[in-house]
């Protein structure tokens, strides 16, 4: 399993030349730790520079494609639940959308695929996408995170705190 100091030090390698980032938080808030991606993005609101842009989108990324596409970002972050083989609360970082894979899969509940959502925003923008997917738990209707999941989130919530502003270039 890989380490959150290890998905931190590939992330801010990734970060190095951003000038603009979209940090968008994916899940749903009634699917348990699906909701893990929106809950960090909630975290973080009023707390990274106006070159962050943080959207909530739930399990339609697509309905943004506009205002992501405004924004213009040099980069685009995309946080979600998913399964991979890992205990739950482990995390990957995935570098571009290509990794997305059946042993990496993010939990079904889009509309879209999202590697038709990100392929869409690669061929409109100049722009490099990731992934920060935490290792599901309990994915049952009803609300509120596992413990695990629930520790992850805070943790990946004061990484992002660290790393967004100190790496980008305006």
């Amino acid at each position: 399993m890989i380490s959150l100091s290890e998905v931190s030090i590939s992330l801010k390698q990734w970060l190095t030349d951003a000038k603009k980032i979209a940090v968008i938080g994916i899940g749903n808030k009634l699917r348990r730790d699906d909701f893990v991606g929106l809950k960090i993005v909630r975290d973080l609101k009023g707390k990274l520079p106006e070159h962050v842009m943080l959207i909530e989108c739930e399990t339609t990324p697509e309905s943004f494609i506009e205002l992501i596409t405004r924004f213009d970002p040099s980069h685009i972050l995309i946080l979600d639940a998913g399964f991979f083989k890992s205990e739950a609360s482990g995390i990957q970082f995935l570098r571009t959308p290509e990794e997305l894979d059946p042993l990496t899969s993010t939990i079904s509940t889009h509309y879209l695929p999202l590697r038709i959502f990100c392929e869409y925003l690669e061929k409109t923008l100049d722009v490099k996408i990731a992934f920060l997917v935490v290792q599901v738990k309990r994915t049952d209707f009803g609300e509120g995170l596992t413990k695990e999941v629930e520790t992850t989130s805070e943790r990946v919530k004061k990484m992002l705190q660290q790393l967004l502003p100190a790496n980008t270039k305006q």
